[in-house]
């Protein structure tokens, strides 16, 4: 995308903890990587993208990515996952936004934060107006 900047990597955390996950007194622990939330999990299944690569835990080919978005520039839309054909639309339309990219593994709850950058074309902007969504209708 050509507005990517600010590009933070995650993978040496992501290296650490699979390390640790091969020390049993540390895989054991309550808040182990392999802890995935249900609503986590079911995001990757349903709103996810295909991951390049295996599981790097179990070796499952379901190893799933999830763009999350965040910005006031985005309103009520911030915090929302969003596609990369979505994501490349984005980019001209607002300012500036972060997009989180998160992988899960739905197999056996793997999930970590790989990467955190900017998008957009740097202009201030408002936030849009409140649109009325299906939450604001049914409660």
């Amino acid at each position: 995308m050509w507005s990517q900047r600010e590009v933070m990597s995650h993978a040496l955390q992501r290296r650490r903890a699979l390390v640790a996950l091969q020390q049993p007194q540390r895989a054991l622990s309550e808040n182990g990587p392999c802890d995935a939330d249900p609503l986590l999990v079911r995001a990757a299944l349903h709103h996810g993208e295909p991951s390049d690569e295996d599981c790097p835990v179990c070796g499952g080919e379901r190893l799933t990515n999830l763009n999350y978005t965040f910005g006031s520039q985005l309103g009520q839309f911030s915090g929302r996952i969003k596609s990369s054909e979505e994501l490349a639309e984005m980019q001209d339309q607002f300012g500036e936004f972060t997009v989180r990219v998160v992988e899960v593994c739905p197999d056996c709850f793997w999930n970590h934060l790989m990467l955190t950058y900017k998008l957009g074309d740097g202009r201030k902007r408002r936030a849009p107006r409140h649109q009325e969504t299906v939450e604001d209708i049914y409660g």
